[in-house]
């Protein structure tokens, strides 16, 4: 018996089961892959040039559409950051919000990795926020990078009073939850400032948004919950409908209707 458990394995007779041979117990059911995943799928180009693999993208670099407006407009998915690098690329600033360890527990122990939160901005109607867990601290705030390029949403602002200048405040109060953290928006006169944490301040700086109240309510030390609370609250800025936004919008065709003769045109990718 000994005999045949140095066949299998090499290990006199603990060969950790069948059909497995001396690779461990780490490559369970994967081949001689081992444990890491796929690299990156699209083409690949050694020029660093961006080659669109949707529609969108397609369009985008043609020039077909002019703006992020045009975009939101027709609520067309975003799928490759790039798009928001064609229009935003050297008006965006962005910041890491928190990292933090986060474990797994495996048969082999504790598996760390690491959490990264990050808010984007142009400091001019436009926001997002990204979250991206990984093995290293550097390869998760690369990814939530982008994760927050592909959630960047317009920032509906207003006045509180008059109109009188530039939009400097949030148009109605909204307000916004993650967890057990409760926030809420107000407008606030010009020249108030931000009242509020130092989270939300960031948020709401990135966004544009001058003067604003806040109130905040429960578990507001969770930062994650927190700053995507605050989040939420803008995204609904858009969804309440006021008397200004009665008027009847005159839609056009959408942009993958109206430029579907350059769609249909195949384009060659060259292979990496």
């Amino acid at each position: 018996m000994a005999d045949r458990g140095g066949e299998r394995g090499g290990r006199g007779g603990f060969g950790r089961g069948f059909g497995r041979g001396d690779r461990g117990r780490g490559d369970r059911g994967r081949g001689d892959r081992g444990r890491g995943r796929r690299g990156p799928r699209g083409p690949k180009d050694e020029a660093g040039e961006w080659t669109p693999v949707t529609k969108l993208g397609r369009l985008v670099q043609a020039g077909k559409i002019k703006s992020l407006e045009h975009i939101y407009l027709f609520a067309l998915p975003i799928k490759e950051y790039q798009i928001i690098d064609f229009f935003l690329g050297k008006e965006l600033k962005d910041e890491v919000m928190k990292i933090m360890p986060v474990q797994k527990q495996t048969r082999a122990g504790q598996r760390t990795r690491f959490k990264a939160f990050v808010i984007i901005g142009d400091h001019n109607g436009h926001v997002g926020l990204g979250v991206k867990c990984a093995k290293e601290v550097a390869t998760a705030i690369r990814g939530a990078i982008i994760a927050a390029k592909l959630t960047v949403i317009p920032v509906r602002r207003g006045y509180w009073g008059n109109k009188i200048g530039e939009p400097h405040t949030i148009a109605n109060k909204v307000s916004g939850k993650c967890g057990s953290a409760r926030v809420r928006l107000v407008p606030a006169p010009r020249g108030t400032g931000t009242v509020c944490a130092r989270v939300p301040k960031k948020v709401l700086a990135y966004a544009g948004i001058d003067d604003c109240y806040t109130c905040s309510r429960g578990s507001t030390k969770t930062l994650g919950n927190f700053v995507k609370a605050t989040f939420a609250c803008i995204q609904k800025l858009y969804g309440y409908l006021t008397p200004d936004l009665w008027k009847e919008t005159k839609f056009t065709s959408p942009p993958n209707q109206e430029f579907t003769d350059y769609l249909s045109k195949t384009t060659r990718i060259k292979a990496a």
